[in-house]
Order: structure tokens, then C-alpha cells, then sequence
């Protein structure tokens, strides 16, 4: 096993963790709280009406929790913990703030399916990828331009999910398919991948119990298993509420 040049990494989040350090690694850049914090006052005071609160809040809470506890330092030393910390972005907080939107108010902000779909996979395979991902331990400006490309395309693509299950069911059952099958496809890739493929994690898992190819093993079932039955169940919640809204119009139109 070699790579060609390891370049030293100044990552975001700090030096990796020892496990004894863990617990009191949490990241109180004040730019993010700062930032965290203005999000959360636009969405109390701009909110239309018929927003869903809790569910933005929730969105919210959980995104600050996966970006500035101590999880963000051990995804420096453990390749399995930073693909948990976006499998959790894309598959929980994302949902939660996509469908906090009042209805759909402007369709035309929202894409359509198979393209949100498109450009979803296009950032996790991109970001994923050997090079952009050790790019991101080099300094914050690429580490903050991944998880604003992924998680809003994570956004967006959840946008378009909900607002198919109302309108364009075909479209949204596709789009279905294809995340599910492009996620599995890439977990895949990196589970039975035959040496370790990132050079960040060479030196840091051994104090965790684990060798380069075992962490990355495991960071590939995480995004290939869990990661899909986590998409699957908020997708069927997401038809069956569209499905009942389209009942309950149903009998609307059946009352005389």
C-alpha cells in the first residue's frame, strides 16, 4: 500500500482525537455558532404562515449537534465517523428542513426529481471521491464548500421528493430509485475497495482499534445499509402523508 505523496493535513476540526480526548473536543468556532444562530432568527421572523416550525427546529438542532459536538472531531481521525456525520445531514437533518417549507409555496424554486436526484449523487460521489475528499482536511474553505454542496443538494433533492409525492409521483418514485441505488452502489464501492483509498486516515485509526481498510469498511456498510433503510422510511412517510392529503381531497369532492 502507498500513495504517491502525503501532503500534511490542517484539517477544520483539529488534530485527530485520542479516545480519551474525545468528549471534550467540541467545535466552538464562532463563525459557525454565529451563523447557526442568524439562520435560526431569519427562519423565526421570515417564516410564512403555515410553516412548519417543528420540523425546521428539529433540522436545525440536529444539523448544530453533527457540526459542533465532538463528532466533528473524531470524523478526523476516523474515515467511518465523518461518512456517519453526513449519512445523519442527508438522511435526518435534511428532511427535517425540507419539509419544514409551507407547502411548496414556490414550485419554481423546487427541481424536478430526477434532477435534484442527479445532483444529489453527483456531490456524494464527488466529495467521496480520494482527492476532493482528502481536499477537505487541508483547510476550511473546501471542508465548508463540501458540506454546503452536500447538504443543500441533500435539501433540495428532499424538496423535490415531497413536492413529487403530491404532484409527480412517477417522477418522485424514480428519483427514489436512483438515490437508493446510487448511495448502495458507492457503499459497495468503498466496503470491498482492496486498500485503503483515504490518505487522511492512514495514520489516525489505529488509536480507535482499527486499520485503515477496517474503518473504511466500515464507513462504506454505514453509508450502504443504514443510510438506505433511514431513506426508504422517510420516504414512505413522505408518500403515505401524499396519499392522504389526496383521500381527504377526494372526499371533499364526494361531499355534496
Amino acid at each position: 500500500m502507498s500513495f504517491p505523496q502525503i501532503r500534511p493535513f490542517a484539517s477544520y476540526c483539529g488534530a485527530p482525537p485520542a479516545p480519551g480526548e474525545l468528549a471534550h473536543r467540541w467545535n466552538l468556532d464562532p463563525v459557525l455558532i454565529i451563523a447557526l444562530i442568524a439562520l435560526g432568527l431569519i427562519y423565526s421572523i421570515w417564516a410564512p404562515k403555515g410553516a412548519r416550525h417543528g420540523a425546521f427546529y428539529s433540522g436545525w438542532t440536529l444539523t448544530a449537534l453533527l457540526l459542533v459536538s465532538p463528532l466533528c472531531a473524531f470524523s478526523v481521525a476516523l474515515f467511518s465517523a465523518r461518512v456517519a456525520q453526513h449519512m445523519l445531514l442527508v438522511t435526518l437533518a435534511a428532511p427535517l428542513i425540507a419539509w419544514a417549507r409551507p407547502g411548496f409555496e414556490r414550485p419554481a424554486l423546487v427541481p424536478r426529481p430526477l434532477l435534484a436526484a442527479a445532483l444529489f449523487a453527483g456531490a456524494l460521489w464527488f466529495w467521496h471521491a480520494p482527492g476532493p475528499y482528502a481536499a477537505t482536511f487541508r483547510g476550511p474553505a473546501v471542508y465548508w464548500t463540501m458540506h454546503l454542496t452536500l447538504f443543500g443538494s441533500a435539501v433540495w433533492l428532499w424538496a423535490a421528493l415531497f413536492e413529487a409525492a403530491g404532484e409527480r409521483l412517477g417522477a418522485g418514485v424514480a428519483a427514489i430509485a436512483l438515490t437508493s441505488l446510487q448511495m448502495g452502489l458507492l457503499g459497495a464501492v468503498i466496503t470491498f475497495a482492496a486498500r485503503p483509498l483515504y490518505a487522511p486516515h492512514l495514520l489516525t485509526t489505529e488509536a480507535w482499534g482499527l486499520s485503515p481498510l477496517q474503518d473504511q469498511q466500515l464507513g462504506g456498510v454505514v453509508m450502504w445499509i443504514p443510510a438506505g433503510t433511514i431513506l426508504a422510511a422517510g420516504l414512505a412517510f413522505a408518500f403515505a402523508q401524499a396519499f392522504r392529503r389526496a383521500e381527504v381531497r377526494a372526499l371533499r369532492r364526494a361531499l355534496p
